[in-house]
């Protein structure tokens, strides 16, 4: 059963990680993908050739999302390529992990430009598209759990995934009345780009499996289905949601 069969999903930071498992994903359940990329020219072309390997049709646009034209510009060449925007996954973020006392004001301001101005832009554009089609359509945010607790190296991180998932519920207020649902993923610790290094730490990496019931840390892909899901009609009534995709750890609180 494909659950985005003819629709066209636009993914930010779609090169890697959990952006990369979302579109290739999509692609999966029937849907063509365009990706927004930072840097990695060569992951986003094999990216897209996952994508039309897969039968469906694929586009890489290069663009940093801290900069407010580059959502313009992304949904525009998307709906250049295939015609319009029926889904949204504002997935495109950073994690400099750094101590509090002395955090860099330009990572601090990097980190909010990118993780919340980012998806602020990215869905507004998509949202604007949409409305013009006027035909509803689907927005899916990843936050995290760190939207619910904190870090001790992430002070400049969590407000901003916070901030995303808020995002997500005012969004769903605004743009319900146009048939465009909004809803945000909040994973757990998944294992990928933007923590692999903070991960390296086998004694922390020990820990951090210790404490969720499942027993392993996540994988991009364990973000596929909850991702697909929201943004299919199978979620036709759920809007302003927030889904823990974390194996447990934030209720394992003893």
């Amino acid at each position: 059963m494909k659950l985005l069969e003819g629709k066209t999903v636009l993914v930010t930071g779609g090169s890697t990680g959990i952006g990369r498992a979302a579109a290739i994903g999509a692609a999966r359940h029937g849907a063509n993908v365009a990706i927004n990329y930072a840097s990695s020219d060569d992951k986003a072309a094999s990216c897209v050739a996952e994508i039309e390997a897969l039968g469906q049709r694929g586009l890489a646009v290069k663009g940093d999302v801290a900069d407010p034209a580059t959502a313009r510009d992304f949904v525009d060449k998307a709906v250049a390529t295939f015609g319009r925007v029926d889904v949204m996954v504002s997935n495109a973020g950073i994690c400099p992990f750094h101590a509090f006392l002395d955090m860099p004001v330009e990572t601090v301001d990097r980190t909010f430009r990118v993780n919340l101005h980012g998806a602020y832009y990215m869905v507004q554009a998509a949202a604007n598209q949409m409305v013009k089609q006027g035909e509803g359509g689907a927005i899916v945010a990843v936050s995290s759990i760190s939207a619910l607790v904190g870090g001790e190296f992430q002070t400049h991180y969590t407000p901003t995934k916070a901030g995303v998932h808020s995002l997500m519920q005012s969004a769903a207020i605004a743009l319900g009345k146009h048939g465009i649902r909004c809803n945000s993923v909040l994973p757990g610790t998944i294992l990928t780009e933007i923590n692999k290094d903070d991960l390296a730490d086998q004694d922390k990496r020990d820990r951090m499996t210790a404490r969720i019931p499942l027993g392993r840390l996540g994988e991009a892909e364990d973000l596929v289905g909850p991702i697909v899901f929201l943004a299919s009609d199978m979620a036709q009534y759920v809007t302003g949601a927030a889904l823990l995709v974390d194996g447990g750890a934030f209720v394992n609180l003893q």
